[in-house]
């Protein structure tokens, strides 16, 4: 098991959510149960799936989660994105925010990237797409022939 709170990219999330808190106090009333709830629930989805996934013991189920809090990190950036439009986020808010999501975002991916060499998914998954290739031509020629 791991310990979550070594992780850089929980502790950059982690920083991220505290930030968009925050960022979300001064948002309209209106906004209380549809924007600025989903802003902070896709925040701390983030940290939350990150430390989830630490807890697994399979490198496959960790892989799973560290994709769901990329996905989750993705829907922030777009928040914060819609946020800025919405004229509810000063420029130097959002370009603090977007910064925060960005560094964490690189984290993250170099996260998973590491996992997944660990795990040998990306060689399993190439060596099964060269499978799947030689297959498909294999037959390809053999139907070519008759």
């Amino acid at each position: 098991m791991r310990n979550f709170n070594n992780i850089l990219a929980w502790q950059k999330s982690d920083d991220l959510t505290v930030a968009v808190y925050d960022a979300t106090r001064d948002f309209p009333r209106e906004e209380i149960y549809s924007l600025t709830s989903q802003m902070r629930r896709s925040a701390y989805s983030v940290p939350a799936n990150i430390a989830e996934g630490a807890s697994r013991s399979s490198k496959k189920d960790y892989l799973h989660f560290l994709y769901i809090a990329r996905g989750s990190l993705s829907e922030l950036a777009y928040f914060i994105h819609l946020s800025k439009r919405l004229r509810y986020l000063p420029d130097s808010d959002h370009d603090q925010l977007a910064g925060q999501a960005d560094e964490a975002s690189r984290v993250l991916t170099g996260l998973i990237k590491s996992v997944e060499k660990e795990a040998g998914l990306v060689a399993r998954t190439l060596a099964k797409t060269s499978a799947l290739i030689f297959l498909f031509f294999s037959l390809k020629s053999q139907v070519s022939g008759l």
